[in-house]
């Protein structure tokens, strides 16, 4: 265990844990007790469980190729911590994902915005080789349909977290929040927990529409043979498909789901790409969105306020017909996504 002990002026405590292949379990005993429905209950809205840790995770690594992605870090760091509010007993954990050298940057960014948060927080630093190691097995057969480039190459393994993290996060962690880099908040980062609590039973990830016709473009094919399909259509009737800048992982409900993890076996990965003539290079986000369009009930769809993507790429590049009935979002944005490194409106 690693302390920066200077940086512990109460309330705010902060706890550096790089963790091996155990993944530090022994920190995380203690989480809330587990929930389901009464026998025989209709489906609808699970009740929340009050959990007393709060947990996202950042991928943070190749962060000294640039000042870029630090920069972009630091935006979204400052303002996830400065707009978060928690009530008394409940803790904010941050998990990062890197290796040693983004790891000590990390902590530099970290160093002038923990002193004098009003409440609890705790950073926990993961080992990008141990996970990848650990996801390898899980993924390598559908890396391949979602990586890019030509195979399943081990590095790109980490692209797939969110997809397997239910196996390799200890259980007591159940539900976690995964999140880019290239965002800035707007709103206290509790209210999005709420949203765990309107997944529906069977729902395991709440995941926002992609507002680009990226996939209008990809399942080009099946549309061509299929024309009357809603795959890769615009909202509120279509279907097209995910952005993975924000993730919520009912990890519990994805290791109890047999439908789920079902989807992960390579055979039916197979079939599935070959039904929907699907080759991607998004990762997880592909994944998503190819099992979404065969079993939408896995996912609770966020609003596109908690996921307004900035990104205009394919207005320009042979969508501008149709480019705004993705990119349309009204109400309040919560979280900007400065995704294809569009600039994030200033406050």
């Amino acid at each position: 265990m690693a302390r920066l002990g200077a940086l512990r002026p109460p309330p705010c405590a902060l706890l550096l844990l790089l963790l091996g292949a155990a993944l530090g379990v022994c920190a995380f005993l203690g989480l809330g007790a587990g929930r389901g429905p009464l026998p025989g209950a209709p489906p609808g809205p699970r009740p929340a469980p009050a959990p007393a840790r709060l947990h996202l995770l950042l991928m943070f690594t190749k962060a000294a190729r640039g000042s870029a992605l630090q920069a972009r870090a630091q935006a979204a760091l400052r303002s996830l911590l400065r707009r978060a509010r928690l009530p008394p007993g409940q803790a904010l954990h941050l998990h990062f994902v890197s290796e040693p050298r983004s790891r000590r940057i990390a902590r530099g960014l970290l160093r002038p915005l923990l002193p004098g948060l009003p409440f609890r927080c705790q950073v926990i630093f993961h080992d990008v080789d141990v996970l990848t190691e650990q996801l390898f097995p899980v993924v390598e057969a559908m890396q391949k349909h979602f990586s890019a480039g030509s195979g399943a190459y081990y590095s790109d393994s980490i692209f797939f977290l969110s997809v397997a993290m239910h196996r390799i996060m200890p259980t007591e962690i159940e539900r976690i929040i995964q999140l880019d880099l290239d965002l800035q908040y707007k709103t206290n980062i509790r209210e999005l927990f709420e949203e765990f609590d309107h997944f529906l039973q069977g729902a395991v990830i709440g995941i926002a529409r992609e507002m680009q016709p990226v996939y209008r473009h990809t399942f080009w094919q099946f549309r061509r043979e299929n024309p009357q399909t809603k795959v890769g259509e615009p909202p509120p009737d279509g279907l097209p498909g995910f952005n993975s800048g924000v993730m919520l992982l009912d990890l519990e409900a994805m290791r109890q789901s047999q439908l789920y993890n079902q989807l992960l076996e390579p055979d039916v990965v197979r079939q599935l790409t070959e039904k929907y003539h699907f080759k991607g290079h998004l990762g997880d986000q592909d994944f998503f969105t190819m099992i979404g369009m065969e079993h939408p009930e896995l996912f609770h769809v966020l609003n596109c306020t908690w996921n307004r993507q900035l990104c205009s790429w394919w207005r320009e590049h042979g969508y501008s017909d149709v480019f705004d009935q993705y990119f349309r979002c009204e109400g309040q944005v919560r979280i900007y996504h400065g995704n294809c490194n569009t600039p994030i409106p200033e406050d």
